[in-house]
């Protein structure tokens, strides 16, 4: 055999690479052939450890760290192996692997560094993140997503503990004493500004009380004036008061509001009565328009067409109140029909009737008292802060002044 051979006295030797041999034992009570192959299979064995290695390590996912154990494994068997075999050929074979192994500790080497400088960067993040949120003015920050987003940032940081790469010391501590900082300060930021929050609700909460109980003690009153401009101020106090905790808030804001519903659904049922009560003045109105405007104005007929005049405008003062929007329309269209009967009586004054300054007279005198009376009226309403009454009375006291301006005219 080319890689050994057996001497005469049974030992078996095998063929070293320089020539040499090396006795590997011996296989009593066998032939030399058979000596031989038991030998030769021990080498096959190692011979195929080492090709299982190398095939191992060219497809399959193995470590380094697996690599070596296997490999330190072959040397130790391989040693002063009792083998026949060519065993140049097995060290070349470990020499190659060698060169594998290290090769493939030299890569896990510089992916578990930049894994590392990988996972410090994430980590560097997450510290840079927290500190952000921390340094953030408190009146900007949305406290619930940013309480959120620091507990995340310690679960993936634990995650990164539990399961990512391990980092230096120094680097995983410092990292560390920053993040811990970072959340400290900000649950402290957290906790100084609902504390003060607190307290603003509070405070808001005192004098929202206080607008409550007001309004509450004006919601039965029928002043509808006054008590519409106090509701009004209390409105603007209730903007300015803040907020209380929003389920105070809410409480109060609903008591609040049913109290200013209350009062402002009752004047708005006496304003909706009053306006029915205008329209059905305004269809008095104007059927005594329409038989103001009937009337024939002319000489002929001037004494019993004022006097005829004179009765629709007292039916006009005691039908009352119209509807603000019709006053100027109605009250424009009898004044056209006064100022034809003036017109008439101006041309009769101008050939000298004493009887017609008697009766302008005694007109400009029933005017004078029904502006004096509407001047009395109109302080009344302002005093009351009924903006209503004192509209409807100022429109009122100016068509009176006109007609008592055209009298005076007449008389002078």
């Amino acid at each position: 055999m080319k890689h050994g051979r057996v001497a005469e006295d049974g030992t078996v030797l095998v063929v070293l690479a320089d020539g040499t041999e090396r006795e590997v034992g011996s296989y009593p009570e066998a032939t030399a052939e058979d000596a031989l192959a038991y030998f030769a299979r021990k080498y096959d064995e190692l011979a195929a450890s080492a090709d299982l290695l190398t095939q191992r390590l060219a497809h399959a996912d193995v470590s380094a760290h697996d690599a070596r154990q296997s490999l330190a494994h072959l040397k130790e068997q391989i040693g002063e192996a009792h083998v026949v075999g060519d065993l140049a050929a097995l060290e070349a074979t470990v020499a190659a692997l060698d060169q594998t192994v290290k090769a493939r500790s030299q890569a896990e080497a510089e992916q578990r560094a930049a894994a590392k400088a990988q996972a410090a960067a994430r980590r560097e993040e997450l510290v840079a993140e927290a500190e952000g949120l921390a340094a953030t003015d408190p009146a900007k920050v949305q406290w619930k997503q940013a309480s959120a987003r620091v507990r995340e940032l310690l679960e993936e940081w634990k995650n990164h503990q539990r399961s990512g790469p391990r980092l230096d010391k120094d680097v995983e501590n410092g990292l560390w004493k920053r993040f811990s900082h970072a959340r400290t300060s900000f649950d402290k930021m957290r906790k100084s500004w609902f504390a003060q929050l607190d307290e603003q609700h509070g405070e808001a909460k005192a004098v929202k009380e206080k607008l409550v109980r007001e309004a509450e003690q004006l919601a039965t009153s029928k002043d509808w004036g006054p008590t519409a401009g106090a509701f009004k101020r209390l409105m603007q106090d209730w903007k300015r008061a803040g907020r209380a905790s929003r389920t105070e808030d809410d409480a109060l804001w609903a008591r609040f509001k049913a109290a200013q519903d209350s009062f402002f659904d009752a004047k708005d049922a006496v304003v909706a009565a009053e306006e029915a009560e205008y329209a059905q003045n305004l269809v008095v109105k104007e059927g005594l328009l329409a038989e103001a405007e009937a009337l024939t104005v002319d000489e002929e007929h001037l004494e019993s067409v004022k006097s005829e005049l004179r009765r629709i405008q007292d039916r006009w003062e005691a039908a009352g109140k119209v509807p603000r929007a019709d006053i100027r329309r109605v009250e424009g269209r009898l004044r056209t029909v006064e100022q034809k009967v003036r017109d008439v009586e101006e041309r009769q004054w101008q050939r000298s009737d004493p009887e017609l300054t008697a009766r302008a007279q005694s007109m400009a005198d029933q005017l004078e008292r029904a502006v004096q009376g509407l001047e009395s009226d109109l302080a009344a309403a302002r005093a009351a802060g009924d903006d209503r009454a004192a509209a409807d009375l100022e429109s009122e006291l100016a068509a009176k002044r006109m007609w008592l301006d055209s009298a005076r005219g007449n008389l002078s």
